[in-house]
């Protein structure tokens, strides 16, 4: 299965900068992530398209987004974007309505804490997603914390620290 993962920063990329004690996006740790996971049967496109905090992004970065996924839809078999939390819910509702025939699996990850933090759910959600490829059907989806919910509807729950659909 040929799977392109698009990133975009958000809290599973942030770096700790030891000289001034800030976390920051200023590149992707996907390979670091995918290198501690045997995916034998998939061959992974990294597309890095930005690297920001996702109260960074606006509707100018969306569309940034969704030309890197319709790039990457001919080619591939699914497609895992890399993003903040905070705002992936927004992302995930725009593709929705910008992709309403999607021919794939078009999924949303991330983390609560960066990938370099020892109690990180990142490696967990993005092991999640790409065996969350191989199973959903067609459509935009969020998948994290062994859960995978369907747009539209989905939200963040701040209490929970995780994603619901709606009406939960």
């Amino acid at each position: 299965m040929r799977i392109a993962i698009l990133t975009t920063g958000g809290t599973i990329e942030k770096t700790y900068n030891e000289s001034d004690g800030t976390l920051a996006n200023v590149g992707s740790v996907l390979q670091n992530i995918l290198g501690s996971l045997r995916h034998f049967e998939h061959d992974i496109w990294h597309v890095p398209v930005m690297s920001k905090d996702s109260l960074d992004i606006d509707d100018a970065d969306r569309q940034t987004i969704l030309y890197a996924v319709k790039a990457a839809l001919p080619q591939n078999d699914a497609v895992i974007i890399v993003h903040g939390t905070d705002t992936l819910a927004a992302t995930g509702e725009y593709l929705h309505k910008s992709l309403p025939d999607a021919a794939m699996p078009i999924i949303l990850t991330g983390a609560m804490r960066p990938y370099e933090f020892r109690d990180t759910d990142a490696i967990q959600n993005i092991t999640e997603a790409l065996l969350a490829c191989n199973l959903l059907s067609p459509g935009i989806w969020v998948v994290m914390h062994s859960r995978s919910l369907r747009f539209p509807g989905v939200t963040k729950d701040r209490n929970r620290r995780t994603f619901v659909s709606a009406g939960e």
